[in-house]
């Protein structure tokens, strides 16, 4: 099967959406195929941030893809500033990139236009994205709309590299995360579940107590009118909800609809579907919080795996662009 490489950027924190579209996808295909799951660490330097934030959250989200069923014999697992790979092919493939092209990125025009001080990382980390995806050979990016044309930035740097000077590097497809993956902020239907949400009432957190997952469902916005249907146009707060029943039971949302005749019925379902999703998740996070040491080797064995895959295609690009002898 592809190879398969999947990031988790360490800013705010993980939610229901993160669960569904990106950590089941690598537990359920791990064991029959090439997985790559890393802590994007370095960007969430982008932005202003705590750095005692940045450590804590980079051990909770290893702890978090350990807890939900991530193996680390069967997916590579890594931090990725613990591989210094990463950050060498960033500078070789800045070298191929084109300032224009890296400041259409809508991400950096959209996070840039609402700061005073743009750091240049902000500008330049979707090419060390690129060069976390290229390192690997990578065939497929799971990514929702927001990341796609940061793959095709991807592409377009793999080719170019592979056209100006020798076929290093596999080109990557992005690929639609599970259509779970598209779930809706409880407080705003019309926002995508977010990990850096400006308020923490519409977003079901993955480490949440279950009385506060209850609650956050419960006083979720739902729409004029009684009838419970799936049409995410005209009922999107209902749809969402029935979305989350949906990813949690797997029975399409629309043979779930026909199971209600009100909100309340929906939301206590919907309540009790989630707690009964993450609590043996927070069980195994809890247990294995109580040795971080463990998760440390963990991660420390990963990048040394990672270490083993990625120095090989730095050192074919360094000879390629002419900085060590072929």
């Amino acid at each position: 099967m592809p190879r398969r490489l999947t990031g988790f950027t360490p800013s705010g924190d993980l939610h229901i959406g993160n669960y569904f579209g990106a950590i089941a996808p690598i537990v359920a295909r791990q064991q029959a195929a090439d997985t790559v799951a890393f802590i994007s660490d370095l960007h969430a330097l982008t932005l202003e941030h705590d750095p005692a934030e940045v450590h804590r959250r980079t051990l909770e989200f290893a702890t978090l893809l350990l807890a939900a069923g991530a193996d680390p014999d069967a997916c590579l697992l890594m931090v990725q500033s613990h591989v210094p790979e990463h950050t060498e092919l960033h500078y070789l493939l800045e070298c191929v990139a084109g300032y224009g092209e890296a400041s259409r990125m809508i991400q950096f025009k959209e996070k840039s236009r609402r700061q005073e001080r743009v750091r240049v990382s902000l500008l330049t980390y979707p090419i060390l994205m690129a060069a976390d995806i290229l390192l690997y050979d990578t065939d497929e990016v799971p990514v929702g709309e927001d990341q796609r044309q940061h793959v095709e930035l991807a592409r377009d740097l793999a080719q170019r590299f592979n056209s100006r000077y020798a076929p290093i590097f596999t080109v990557p497809t992005a690929v639609n995360p599970p259509v779970a993956a598209r779930i809706m902020d409880l407080a705003n239907p019309s926002d995508k579940m977010s990990k850096s949400a400006p308020s923490p009432a519409g977003v079901l957190r993955l480490l949440d107590p279950p009385e506060v997952l209850r609650r956050k469902i419960m006083r979720a916005v739902t729409d004029p009118g009684t009838t419970v249907a799936y049409n995410p146009e005209a009922q999107p707060g209902v749809s969402n909800l029935l979305a989350i029943l949906s990813a949690c039971t797997g029975t399409a949302p629309h043979e779930l609809a026909k199971n209600f005749d009100r909100y309340g019925e929906l939301k206590q379902a919907v309540a009790d579907a989630v707690v009964a999703t993450v609590t043996p998740i927070q069980q195994r996070y809890h247990d294995l919080s109580r040795h971080p040491e463990h998760v440390r080797a963990i991660l420390h064995t990963g990048a040394k795996r990672a270490r083993d895959l990625a120095a090989p295609k730095v050192l074919a690009a360094k000879q390629a662009v002419g900085l060590v002898p072929a």
